[in-house]
């Protein structure tokens, strides 16, 4: 379910280093979503682009490698927790992938997570949803989770839009 665009500039990390960073973060971002990482299905449409750009720093080719992951899941997969874990894995695994060539990796690695609106995902030639993608990967069980997920996410938008008018009420 996660699509992640990784800029990882060329020659930054080993070959080994960086196919074992592309599975350690494939197995994070399912985790951080809520999906189990050995579920093949959901390995399957978990796609990890891989962008090599060229980096300046201060107006200057950057002195040690940059990392820039961009995540995006469906509406309803991230909230504060799952966010931050994302961040701290991926961190943590470049960290690992660079084996100690350069220093303050923790630096210079840089993780944005999205999400995709509902109703704004398009795969197989059509409009897909959180339920159809959950249910896909786990069944009906993944589409009332879907469902469910979506459901909360409205009906705490709703609150703070509440909350929001009554402050802004007169008294």
């Amino acid at each position: 379910m996660p699509l992640l665009d990784a800029y990882i500039p060329a020659g930054a990390l080993e070959p080994d280093a960086e196919r074992e960073l592309m599975d350690e973060i494939t197995d994070a971002l399912l985790e951080h979503e809520g999906v189990d990482p050995s579920n093949e299905t959901a390995r399957q449409i978990a796609w990890v682009f891989v962008h090599r750009p060229e980096v300046y720093v201060a107006g200057a080719p950057a002195d040690a490698p940059r990392y820039r992951f961009v995540c995006q899941v469906p509406e309803g997969q991230y909230d504060a927790e799952r966010r931050a874990g994302a961040t701290k894995a991926i961190t943590e695994a470049v960290a690992r992938a660079e084996r100690g060539r350069y220093p303050d990796p923790e630096a210079r690695v840089w993780v944005f997570t999205f999400e995709v609106p509902d109703g704004t995902w398009g795969a197989l030639g059509r409009t897909v949803r959180l339920p159809d993608i959950a249910g896909a990967v786990m069944g009906e069980r993944g589409r009332q989770y879907g469902e469910r997920r979506l459901a909360e996410r409205r009906r705490a938008e709703a609150e703070a839009l509440l909350r929001a008018a009554r402050a802004e009420a007169p008294a």
